[in-house]
């Protein structure tokens, strides 16, 4: 293992001091800045190409599940409501959630994370089940042993702009994609920011998007330079927190160490999965903690 800590995580104001000469362990970090950081992913789980990379959590679940020797951190590196994230075009017909059964519907991968969380939602709330709904991806997953339901299509160009032909009746987008869309895309849930709310007061959390992960080996050979690289994630969570005295959702998503909203997140994300077959292997939060639990 090379004496550089190789670590892929996005550029948040929260990861901003490991390419400022950081260094844990006495090993300097060098950070790689993949754009988007989902690129990131699929190396990370098929090759361990980085010894610390943020991971969606969906990834991660399916990578868990296929043996990959990654270690899940408490540490949660982006999250939102996604209420408004399962959108129409402006101008197409309006209709209710529940009427996208038998409908396409795209989203970028089956396995993406925001998808694993509107799917929940639409279940949870609507009674609509993603067996009924065909989901028009334009990748596939990241974990090259995951098997996609029947009920899984691929096509070609972003996802936004096979909303915009006219291919699916709605389409599931992330932050990154609402944040640069053209023109004001309009969510599908009505009254969307009170249901999210609503969301987040019945389970007591924030969904999660992306966490942090280490390679088991770099884990089991230098805990102390894990446990340095952790803590230091955790106070700079910690000052982005105390910043913002009105944080939204994606502050308010932010975390570190196990906390009750993290459990509470990874415990329906856990459930949500096992419902839509992005897993298929039952798994404890506890389980999922394990390899940090000895850390800690």
């Amino acid at each position: 293992m090379s004496r550089t800590l190789s670590v892929a995580v996005k550029a948040y104001p929260h990861t901003e001091f490991l390419a400022s000469g950081f260094a844990a362990g006495g090993r300097p970090v060098e950070v790689s800045h993949v754009n988007p950081i989902y690129r990131a992913f699929a190396p990370m789980v098929r090759e361990l190409r980085y010894d610390v990379s943020e991971l969606a959590l969906a990834t991660f679940l399916q990578a868990r599940e296929a043996g990959v020797p990654i270690a899940l951190l408490p540490v949660v590196l982006s999250g939102d409501f996604h209420h408004h994230s399962l959108t129409r075009w402006p101008g197409s017909a309006e209709f209710a959630p529940a009427d996208l059964a038998g409908k396409r519907v795209g989203v970028r991968a089956y396995s993406q994370t925001t998808g694993l969380w509107v799917r929940g939602i639409l279940h949870e709330e609507y009674g609509l089940d993603a067996k009924d709904v065909t989901w028009v991806t334009t990748e596939g997953p990241h974990v090259a042993e995951y098997a996609e339901p029947a009920n899984v299509e691929r096509t070609e160009g972003k996802v936004l702009d096979v909303l915009r032909r006219g291919e699916v009746s709605a389409a599931v987008l992330g932050p990154p994609a609402l944040d640069g869309a053209e023109g004001p895309l309009v969510p599908v849930i009505p009254d969307w920011r009170a249901a999210e709310e609503a969301w987040g007061a019945r389970h007591g959390t924030v969904p999660i998007n992306h966490l942090l992960t280490v390679r088991r080996d770099l884990l089991e050979a230098e805990p102390g330079t894990v446990a340095e690289l952790y803590e230091a994630f955790g106070a700079r969570i910690a000052e982005r927190k105390v910043a913002d005295p009105d944080p939204g959702p994606r502050v308010r998503a932010l975390r570190f160490g196990v906390t009750d909203e993290l459990v509470a997140g990874l415990q329906v994300a856990i459930d949500y999965a096992l419902q839509q077959n992005v897993i298929r292997t039952p798994v404890t939060v506890a389980e999922l903690l394990d390899d940090f639990s000895r850390l800690a």
